[in-house]
């Protein structure tokens, strides 16, 4: 049990009695008694809500609020995408903290690839393929997605994990306003099969240095101003 103090009570509350993912939380009404939390109704709604947006909790009809696994990521995405809506240059500082986590962690990643993770990257580059290839192009943003955090996938650090997830969403969310060619994206996949091709013979400095050459790339898409996304 923790010492520290969350100053929420609702949060204090779960830590102090050890609930653990699946465990019910209390009804509201339950919570308000002083042999629980002993806070009005409205602060109990208050901090329910907050730890639904952090995800932590989750509320069923039939079923009530349980404790959710941590994902570190809730947390982040949250904070991120707010931040993205105020300024897209927060997006580039995140990407800027995103790439120096990759490279840092990247070897020990690797290193812990099985040919299960090989050979889901190798299906999201074909996929990808395939879809810049077709008689009607599509953007494979799902597979780019898949492509690096499967890379992570079996590192057991839910921090960078969790950064690099919220990423990806606010990627998503940004790449609505940023044009990319043709031969920018056929350029990227490239870098992409190369990496894994890398990483398949166990060259991962090299394989490293080919994923830090692909992000320079993103630098030089220029991002549409509101008025020519709505045009």
């Amino acid at each position: 049990m923790s010492n520290i103090d969350l100053e929420y009570d609702l949060l204090n509350y779960i830590i102090a009695n050890e609930l653990r993912p699946g465990d019910r939380i209390p009804a509201i009404s339950e919570l308000t008694d002083p042999k629980h939390l002993g806070i009005s109704t409205s602060k109990v709604r208050e901090q329910l809500e907050v730890a639904r947006a952090l995800g932590m909790v989750e509320v069923r009809s039939k079923i009530g609020t349980r404790l959710k696994e941590y994902d570190f990521a809730c947390g982040v995405r949250l904070s991120l995408l707010y931040a993205v809506g105020l300024d897209f240059k927060n997006f580039e500082m995140f990407t800027a903290l995103r790439n120096h986590i990759e490279v840092a962690f990247w070897n020990e990643a690797c290193e812990l690839l099985t040919d299960v993770e090989k050979a889901e990257m190798r299906q999201a580059v074909e996929a990808a393929r395939e879809k810049l290839t077709a008689s009607r192009i599509r953007i494979p943003n799902i597979e780019h997605r898949t492509f690096h955090l499967t890379v992570f996938k079996q590192l057991d650090n839910p921090f960078v994990t969790g950064l690099l997830k919220a990423y990806w969403d606010a990627y998503n969310a940004v790449e609505l306003n940023r044009y990319a060619d043709y031969s920018y994206l056929t350029e990227v996949w490239d870098y992409h099969e190369q990496i894994l091709d890398e990483i398949c013979i166990g060259d991962y400095d090299t394989a490293k240095a080919t994923f830090i050459k692909h992000t320079q790339l993103l630098r030089h898409q220029p991002i549409m101003k509101d008025h020519e996304h709505q045009n």
